[in-house]
């Protein structure tokens, strides 16, 4: 069973910057991050491939730049012009199939709060 921690949640002014951290046990395929806002659905913030492939969620593209770093089997996202709609749990997820395809490899959620 792939155990993934997340690191590097916390309160964000509007406007500000934060990075979010997931390390994985093992190697992973895909790496990424969903998130959950009270009363919403859970949806896309970014996923990325070992192999650089990349997907955002529209809400995010252009202010969200998601990395990893294969070696140390670890994602990152870093956040800008952060709005207080992405206020959320993000949970980082893991994946042996694709970008397209939502793992079974869940963290155990970390909360962004952007509020000034």
């Amino acid at each position: 069973q792939v155990q993934l921690v997340e690191s590097g949640g916390g309160l964000v002014q509007p406007g500000g910057s934060l990075r979010l951290s997931c390390t994985a046990s093992e190697s992973v395929y895909v790496m990424g991050w969903y998130r959950q806002g009270p009363g919403r659905q859970r949806e896309l913030v970014a996923v990325i491939s070992s192999g650089g492939t990349t997907k955002y969620g529209n809400s995010v593209k252009d202010r969200f730049t998601i990395s990893r770093d294969n070696a140390k089997n670890t994602v990152y996202l870093q956040m800008r012009a952060m709005k207080p709609e992405d206020t959320a749990v993000y949970y980082c997820n893991g994946d042996r199939v694709s970008v397209d395809h939502i793992g079974d490899y869940w963290g155990q959620g970390t909360q962004v709060t952007v509020s000034s």
